[in-house]
C-alpha cells in the first residue's frame, strides 16, 4: 500500500464536497492552462467545470485524480467537506466515457450511506457528465423503484446508489454489476457504522475482479479496514488530515444543565438569529421537540428517517431557503447534507461517540466560515461527554447555564422566544396532477407501489420495528396489511363452511 500525505490549507479543509462550485478557486489568468487540464481530465469536463467557475482543484482532488486516471485503487481519507465528490467523480466519469452501457449493466457504481448524499452526489456530477454524454441515475429507497428500473433498462453509465436498494434491483435481475469498471464507496466508515458492511461486501463481490475500486472515508479502521484488505488491490492512500482533526474555525462549548432547565435553555438557543441545526437521539424526540418549540413560538422543521423522501427533501429545501431557521434532526443529517451558513450546531442529546460528534459538528464552519458547536449535558452525562470530546480531539469550554443566562446570549446569541404558539411546521404538499383516464381502463389512477431500502440508512429504531423472533408482516405504502381479507382465501374452516352453506 502506497501512502501519501498532502497539506491542506484551512480554507480548503472547511470547503464542502458538495459546495456551490463557484466557491472553488478561480484561475488568476484565463489564458493560463487549467490545473484540471494538467491533471489529465478531458476538455469537455474542464469546460463544464469552468462554466461553473471551478478552475482550481482542492488538495484531495489534486492528489487523487492522477492515480485514479492511471487505474490505481485509491483510499482517500479526509475531513467532511474536503472536496471528495469531485475527487472521485471527475476521474470516474473520465474512465467510463466513450462506452455505451448495455441495458441494466452500468459501467460505474457509487455507493453512499444515505438518500440525501446520493442525491447530492448526482446533482454535483450529472451536469458535468453531460459533455461526455454520460447517463446517470440515483437508485435509492423511498423513491419510485419503477422509474429506477425503467432508467436501467434504457441504459445508464453511472449509478449512484444506497446499498439496500441496489441489492433489491440486483436480486430482481434488473441490474447486473458484471460490466462495472469503477466502484466508489463514499463515507465508508458511516456505511459500516450503519450495518451495511455485509451488503456492501456482497455487492463488491459481484463486480469483476479487475474492477477499479475507490474508497473514501474519514477513518480507516474496523470494518472499513476489512473492506480494504479484501477488495482493494495495492491501493495508494491519500490522507489529508488526522481522523480526529477538528476544523480550526469552529468553537466548542459543553453546557451543563439540569433536567428541569434543559428545554428552556434549548428554546432560548432555538430563538436565536441565524440557521441552527439541533440533534436529538430518536425520531420521537425530533417530533416532540418540534412541537414543544412551536408552543413557545419557535418555528422548526423536523428531519428523520421516519419521514417520506419527498417530505425530507422539502424540509431541507425550506431550511436552505430560510423559511425555517431551526432544523431538528437525528443522525440522518449528520453526514452528506450541506446547507450554507449554518452558524450553530446544538447537541440537545450528546452523540453516542466521537465520530458522531465530529460529523454532526461538520454541518457548521463550512466553506471557511466560523461556527459554534454546543453540547447540552445533564450532570450524569458529564463524564461520558468529556471522554467523547477527548477522543474527538476537542477541548470545549465548560460552563453551567440556566434559562436567561447572559453567557448563553454572548456565546450563542440565545434569546427568550415570544411565547406565542405557532403552528407545527410541515412542508406544503405538492399539487398532484391528475392523469387522464385510459380508454377502456378500470377507471381512476392506480397508486404506485412504494419500495424502501431493505436496510435503514439512519440506523434508527422506530416503534413497530421487528425484534428477534417476531414475525414480519408485509407492508404496502408504509401501512400494515389489514388482518381480515375478503373472500375465502386466508379464512378459517368455519368461515369457509359458512360461506359455502
Amino acid at each position: 500500500m502506497t501512502t501519501s500525505n498532502a497539506a491542506m490549507p484551512a480554507h480548503a479543509q472547511a470547503e464542502p464536497q458538495d459546495a456551490p462550485p463557484a466557491r472553488q478557486g478561480r484561475a488568476a489568468s484565463e489564458s493560463a492552462p487549467s490545473e484540471f487540464a494538467l491533471l489529465g481530465l478531458p476538455k469537455p469536463l474542464i469546460s463544464a467545470l469552468a462554466r461553473q467557475g471551478i478552475t482550481s482543484p482542492f488538495p484531495i482532488q489534486r492528489a487523487t485524480i492522477p492515480d485514479i486516471l492511471a487505474g490505481r485503487d485509491v483510499l482517500g481519507r479526509g475531513q467532511t467537506g474536503s472536496g471528495k465528490t469531485l475527487a472521485f467523480g471527475l476521474p470516474a466519469m473520465t474512465r467510463v466515457a466513450g462506452t455505451r452501457a448495455a441495458a441494466g449493466r452500468p459501467l460505474a457504481v457509487v455507493l453512499v450511506p444515505t438518500r440525501e448524499l446520493a442525491m447530492q452526489v448526482t446533482d454535483a456530477l450529472e451536469p458535468l457528465g453531460r459533455g461526455l454524454s454520460l447517463r446517470m441515475k440515483t437508485v435509492v429507497g423511498g423513491m419510485s423503484m419503477g422509474r429506477q428500473i425503467e432508467a436501467l433498462r434504457r441504459g445508464v453509465e453511472i449509478v449512484v446508489a444506497t446499498p439496500g436498494r441496489l441489492t433489491d434491483l440486483v436480486q430482481q435481475g434488473e441490474c447486473s454489476l458484471a460490466d462495472v469498471k469503477v466502484t466508489v464507496i463514499d463515507e465508508a466508515d458511516h456505511m459500516c457504522d450503519l450495518g451495511f458492511f455485509p451488503v456492501v461486501s456482497a455487492l463488491l463481490a459481484r463486480t469483476p475482479a479487475d474492477c477499479q475500486r475507490l474508497l473514501f472515508s474519514a477513518t480507516l479502521d474496523g470494518d472499513v479496514d476489512k473492506l480494504v484488505r479484501r477488495f482493494l488491490d495495492d491501493p495508494v492512500t491519500h490522507s489529508l488530515a488526522p481522523a480526529t482533526s477538528p476544523v480550526d474555525t469552529m468553537e466548542h462549548h459543553m453546557v451543563q444543565v439540569t433536567r428541569d432547565d434543559k428545554f428552556a435553555v434549548t428554546a432560548e438557543i432555538a430563538g436565536r438569529e441565524g440557521r441552527t441545526i439541533m440533534f436529538v437521539r430518536t425520531q420521537h424526540g425530533v417530533d416532540r421537540l418540534v412541537k414543544q418549540l412551536a408552543r413557545v413560538g419557535v418555528r422548526a422543521g423536523g428531519l428523520h428517517g421516519g419521514k417520506r423522501q419527498n417530505q425530507r427533501t422539502r424540509i431541507l429545501s425550506e431550511f436552505r431557503d430560510g423559511a425555517v431557521g431551526v432544523l431538528v434532526c437525528t443522525d440522518v443529517a449528520a453526514r452528506g447534507i450541506h446547507v450554507d451558513d449554518v452558524s450553530l450546531v446544538l447537541h440537545v442529546d450528546p452523540p453516542m461517540d466521537h465520530k458522531s460528534y465530529l460529523h454532526r459538528g461538520g454541518r457548521t464552519a463550512r466553506a471557511g466560515e466560523r461556527g459554534t458547536v454546543m453540547t447540552l449535558v445533564l450532570p450524569g452525562e458529564r463524564r461520558s461527554a468529556e471522554s467523547m470530546t477527548r477522543r474527538a480531539g476537542v477541548r470545549p469550554q465548560r460552563l453551567k447555564a440556566v434559562p436567561g443566562d447572559p453567557l448563553l446570549a454572548e456565546l450563542a446569541g440565545a434569546r427568550t422566544p415570544s411565547g406565542i404558539a405557532v403552528p407545527v411546521w410541515e412542508p406544503p404538499a405538492p399539487v398532484a396532477e391528475r392523469r387522464p383516464r385510459r380508454e377502456g381502463g378500470q377507471g381512476g389512477d392506480r397508486r404506485p407501489r412504494r419500495y424502501h431500502d431493505r436496510s435503514r440508512e439512519e440506523g434508527e429504531r422506530r416503534d413497530g420495528d421487528q425484534r428477534p423472533g417476531e414475525r414480519r408482516e408485509r407492508r404496502f405504502d408504509g401501512e400494515r396489511r389489514p388482518e381480515g381479507r375478503s373472500g375465502s382465501r386466508g379464512a378459517g374452516p368455519r368461515t369457509r363452511r359458512a360461506a359455502q352453506g
